[in-house]
């Protein structure tokens, strides 16, 4: 899932700026499972803006709904009666929301009220860990399950670096070698061959180094028309 937390109260107020009405955007999916943007935080925020700006002198009417997925159009049309009530949006989504809510309705303001910070999961109630960097030529097959890319900190892909030690990153000791749990999960699983064979460099155009992706599957449009 998309791991996101919430900006802080001093910054969401800087982003709303003189805005008097405001609506606040919660999304029922990634964000509400890592507790940073569903229904419960987006009503918190809501509640936090108006008493903060009362205590400032400069009361804000600010309300709050929380839609279904904010990253497709059709659950966003939910909030569209609102739109004529409010200056501004304040988007509890992932970036993806945020755009989406732009884009969906150009004619209104919208700042986001999260930082996105990975995809990952939860290790434990409360902690989430990135999993997967979206590299998009997937390599997982070849690692044991154990994406290099995303936990090693250097991401390398053809074995530990020299500052590895007792299975432990020399960037921080409280992180896992990536390769040293590569190696102990192929050898629990008998496929410590796996590492000799000798892999063809990386082709990186397949991530954010060949500009903005975007995956076109034709036998699911609607509209055949060209790009």
């Amino acid at each position: 899932m998309i791991v996101a937390e919430q900006k802080s109260l001093d910054e969401i107020k800087k982003l709303v700026g003189s805005a008097q009405k405001v609506l606040v955007v919660g999304c029922g999916t990634c964000v509400t499972v890592c507790f940073a943007g569903g229904a419960r935080e987006a009503a918190i925020v809501a509640a936090e803006l108006r008493m903060s700006t009362k205590l400032d002198g400069s009361p804000k009417e600010v309300t709050d709904v929380t839609v279904q997925r904010q990253c497709e159009w059709e659950y966003l049309d939910e909030i569209t009666p609102k739109l004529g009530q409010v200056d501004l949006i304040l988007s509890l989504g992932c970036g993806v929301g945020v755009q989406a809510i732009a884009e969906h309705f150009p004619g209104t303001w919208v700042v986001p009220g999260l930082n996105t910070k990975f995809m990952g999961l939860p290790t434990e109630q409360g902690v989430w860990a990135e999993r997967c960097a979206a590299c998009g030529d997937c390599i997982l097959g070849i690692t044991g399950g154990i994406c290099p890319i995303a936990r090693c900190s250097k991401s390398l892909l053809n074995g530990p670096c020299g500052g590895s030690l007792d299975g432990h990153c020399e960037i921080n000791a409280d992180i896992p070698c990536a390769w040293q749990l590569i190696y102990d999960r192929l050898d629990s699983m008998g496929k410590l061959e796996v590492l000799m064979d000798i892999q063809p460099p990386k082709n990186w155009q397949t991530s954010r180094d060949g500009g903005p992706r975007k995956i076109v599957r034709e036998d699911l449009r609607l509209d055949k028309k060209e790009e």
